[in-house]
């Protein structure tokens, strides 16, 4: 029982904290506003240090908890009369969602952004020159005209600006995984209002990532506070490409069936190509990319958020910043550029706690990919340097034989033990010695500049060395090469895997139009017998018994419940989702599922024995609790 009310606790971050005790301002706001008992991790030295007026730069994994560490301190400065906070957010979707999510606690929250008419933005202008409202949350293209930066004026002279929180602050790095140029003229909130406090706050931050937001917001003094990297609902797995579409429809049917899921893909093109093969497979999928229409991205997203069960196929043009908690899987067929980005991408899944998927396949193309992207970019040599460094962290991690989440971890900086919940750990992997093979291929290579002068790609490549005689290989003699057919011990799959290695280690480099191949520098050393390489050899996937599929059935959440409380569940799910539909809001907005879960278990009977229940505050009581009793008495 402790397990799931824990786990129904880790949705909102909040589990009991390791820091000193709570100031008890702060305390009570986190119980009576939002509904939770203590604190989790970093969360109170947060808050207790951003109420002394201190800066401060987060860093919290997706779903850690990071919007309580400003909007409590938010509520209690305002209360103590310092006015408003103001929240840089770059996503109008999740100023959207914030903000309805706040007011439903009874918090005066409000955005400014394009969404708004002439009348409603004059009117939330009134709210923050008045200092009515608690939070502002505005995107930093905004936040830096003239006539924004003449409302915080007019706020600081008369000592109403009390806070400002830049939220997805690794934005402003140019070594991040997302960078995005308004972002830097941020500094100029510190250079007008010195003594007003800021706190950045971001989920993934490495080493030069977390000096960029430093130095470029101008918080060199602030407090960092560092939380677990660490997502233990999330299970990692890595798979090798081989037919890469039936893999994820095998992954989504036999272990998501009706979950919703977000698969990223690369490329536009592959982005719609994907969603419609889902459709025909009966998966409801919604495709979303920067080139469709705004009004058909707004409503994908809308719909991914408020239905059951969507599954929704972007670019990584969607994602940040969405709060959906019940995602069940975040899939990949690409591989990302970065750790960083595969981290907050896989991080979007099992936000509230329980079980969750991170499924990845890739293959020799996505490493050429991303090689020549780095390769053929016009930017400066160090900053190809360090991004080239990046890619081959998440090929290590790709590559690797050990656990998964020791090796995402320590790129974090951070010592783990084995997980027992990854691929890896739970099947664990067998090696082969692919030194020779390697020092084949490499031969092979060798051999083709020497009889033509010529370079060749991968398919060519592995026709000579297992032996297949075709028209090419006849156009140019290579029957003849002394490296002809040395390699038809292997397969074409173990031949490709082990060009991915070396072009990973980097010992080869796919050149030009036709990604033909060429040995670097380092490729010597292998050819010469120094060191050795050794590969995975692919698994069969494991394959549990699929559910039979329904017609739009409900999803049980995937916590210990027996029949008559799933049935009650249901039950809550049915009236929650006509709330959420009457005030326009998503449904997790309105409670979380682990929090009906948590009802439908213990039943209260009682306002007093449903306050105790976990996302519960005073506000959310006085609106629903009768209404709450009443579905939980008739299911």
């Amino acid at each position: 029982m402790r397990l799931v009310v824990a786990l129904n606790r880790y949705h909102c971050g909040l589990m009991p904290s390791t820091s000193s005790e709570p100031d008890p301002a702060a305390l009570s706001i986190l119980q009576q506003v939002f509904g939770y008992g203590a604190f989790r991790g970093e969360q109170a030295a947060v808050v207790e240090h951003v109420l002394r007026g201190g800066d401060a730069l987060v860093l919290m994994p997706t779903g850690g908890g990071k919007s309580l560490c400003y909007q409590i301190p938010a509520i209690a400065r305002h209360r103590a009369g310092r006015g408003v906070t103001l929240v840089v957010s770059p996503l109008i979707a999740l100023m959207h969602d914030q903000v309805g999510a706040l007011e439903e606690t009874g918090v005066h929250a409000a955005f400014l952004n394009s969404t708004l008419e002439g009348d409603e933005a004059r009117h939330i202008e009134r709210e923050l020159l008045a200092g009515r409202l608690v939070l502002l949350y505005a995107a930093p293209e905004r936040i830096l005209t003239p006539r924004f930066l003449a409302m915080l004026e007019s706020l600081h002279e008369r000592g109403l600006l009390s806070l400002v929180a830049i939220d997805e602050a690794h934005c402003v790095s140019q070594w991040g995984h997302d960078f995005r140029e308004e972002y830097l003229g941020l500094s100029v909130l510190h250079e007008r209002f010195p003594d007003v406090p800021r706190l950045a706050l971001t989920a993934t931050a490495d080493h030069h990532t977390r000096r960029d937001i430093l130095e470029r917001l101008r918080l060199q003094d602030a407090r960092q506070f560092v939380a677990s990297f660490d997502r233990p609902n999330i299970r990692y797995t890595i798979v090798e490409k081989d037919n890469p579409r039936a893999q994820l429809l095998r992954f989504v049917l036999d272990e998501h069936d009706g979950d919703a899921g977000i698969v990223y893909c690369q490329s536009r093109k592959r982005v719609e190509e994907t969603a419609e093969f889902l459709r025909e497979q009966g998966v409801a999928a919604l495709a979303y990319h920067a080139g469709l229409d705004a009004a058909v991205r707004k409503d994908h997203q809308d719909r991914f958020l408020r239905d059951d069960g969507v599954v929704m196929v972007a670019t990584i043009a969607f994602g940040m910043g969405i709060d959906k908690p019940d995602v069940r899987f975040v899939a990949h067929l690409d591989l990302p550029k970065n750790i960083e980005g595969y981290y907050q991408e896989t991080g979007r899944a099992g936000r509230d706690g329980l079980p969750a998927d991170a499924w990845m396949t890739y293959g020799l193309a996505d490493v050429v990919n991303q090689r020549r992207m780095i390769d053929d970019s016009p930017a400066a040599e160090e900053f190809k340097r360090v991004q080239r460094g990046k890619l081959d962290a998440l090929l290590a991690l790709a590559e690797g034989l050990d656990c998964r989440r020791v090796r995402l971890l320590g790129y974090f900086g951070q010592a783990s033990e084995p997980c027992g919940n990854c691929d890896n750990c739970l099947t664990p992997p067998t090696a082969w010695d692919a030194t020779e093979a390697a020092r084949k291929a490499l031969s092979c290579i060798y051999r083709f500049r020497q009889h033509s002068g010529l370079s060749f790609g991968t398919g060519h490549l592995i026709d000579v060395l297992r032996g297949k005689l075709t028209d090419k290989t006849r156009q140019h003699g290579h029957e003849q090469l002394s490296t002809f057919g040395v390699g038809a011990d292997l397969s074409e799959a173990q031949w490709r895997g082990v060009l991915r290695q070396l072009i990973a280690l980097g010992h080869l480099a796919s050149i030009g139009e036709y990604n033909t191949l060429e040995l670097t520098e380092s490729a010597r050393a292998v050819l010469r017998g120094e060191g050795s390489l050794l590969l995975r050899v692919p698994a069969e996937p494991t394959r549990r018994p699929r559910a039979a599929r329904g017609s739009g059935r409900a999803k049980v959440p995937p916590l210990p419940l027996d029949d008559l409380a799933a049935q009650r569940f249901l039950a809550l799910k049915t009236w929650r989702a006509e709330v959420a539909r009457e005030h326009n809001l998503p449904a997790y907005v309105v409670f979380h599922d682990a929090t009906l879960a948590e009802m439908a278990r213990g039943q209260p009977d009682s306002l007093d024995a449903l306050a105790g229940i976990s996302g519960v505050g005073v506000k959310k009581l006085q609106a629903y609790g009768s209404e709450i009793l009443r579905v939980l008495q008739a299911a």
